[in-house]
């Protein structure tokens, strides 16, 4: 399949995201690891067979001049990020539609996708961090409670498109795992800190709790968790907001 990589529209540390007509094409940098290349490529594949969400279809996975690359249906709109941009006053609004389609995501489950925890705890035992925090860390994640709910792993509202039609696609399912509907909650609320925008994080959580029944304590308990597995993606200006997030003997 010929590929047309003169239009960029996002770029990442380890990856390019181009817009080639009718789809979008994810290129990654050499040498970036096979493993995960296939592993999102079947994390999507299973969201896409194993659920009725609107996500953009896997079209193909190759390889163009030694660099991986994952190639899919584009997904025409205004991502819910722009939305936010461009309409400061409509921001609970479109929080709520946000949270909707979270919740909607976790009424689904696909067993065959890795889960939650095993995950956080690999991420957790790779980290830098003294043992007692470590130690900490894992007994915090080992008396959380197993769920088996859909979870995004990085719902944000950058991954939400909607069209002229109002039509919802969600984008980018690289992270998604089963697990607890917290812990999802938890890792949005971290984005939001983490971009700077720690009163729609606080917005997002009332709104998340109300409308999920889920208390705010038991998202905030999985916080810690979620800076650790966080960190461990080496983001150096992250280090020292992250660092603040891990100490869980602050957090009840």
């Amino acid at each position: 399949m010929f590929i047309n990589l003169d239009n960029p529209i996002v770029e990442r540390k380890t990856k390019t995201v181009y817009r080639d007509g009718d789809k979008t094409v994810k290129l990654f940098v050499e040498n970036y690891s096979k493993a995960d290349i296939l592993n999102e490529a079947l994390n999507q594949a299973r969201v896409e067979e194993g659920t009725d969400l609107n996500i953009p279809k896997l079209i193909e996975v190759s390889k163009i001049d030694n660099r991986w690359a994952l190639v899919f249906e584009h997904k025409d709109g205004e991502t819910m990020a722009q939305m936010l941009e461009n309409n400061p006053e409509k921001e609970e609004e479109i929080l709520n539609k946000f949270v909707d389609i979270q919740l909607n995501i976790l009424s689904k489950t696909v067993p065959l996708l890795n889960r939650m925890k095993e995950k956080y705890k690999r991420k957790i035992n790779s980290l830098d961090i003294t043992d007692n925090i470590r130690y900490e860390l894992l007994q915090r994640l080992d008396g959380m409670k197993d769920h088996v709910k859909l979870c995004h792993g990085d719902f944000n509202p950058s991954n939400i498109v909607i069209n002229e039609k109002g039509e919802v696609s969600i984008l980018d399912w690289a992270h998604v795992t089963i697990g607890n509907a917290s812990s999802d909650a938890a890792n949005t609320y971290m984005q939001f800190i983490m971009d700077g925008k720690n009163d729609r994080a606080e917005k997002y959580l009332e709104i998340f709790s109300v409308k999920s029944g889920i208390n705010k304590n038991l998202v905030q308990r999985w916080i810690p968790i979620v800076a650790a597995s966080r960190k461990a993606k080496g983001i150096e200006e992250e280090k020292e907001i992250l660092d603040r997030w891990l100490d869980v003997l602050d957090y009840t």
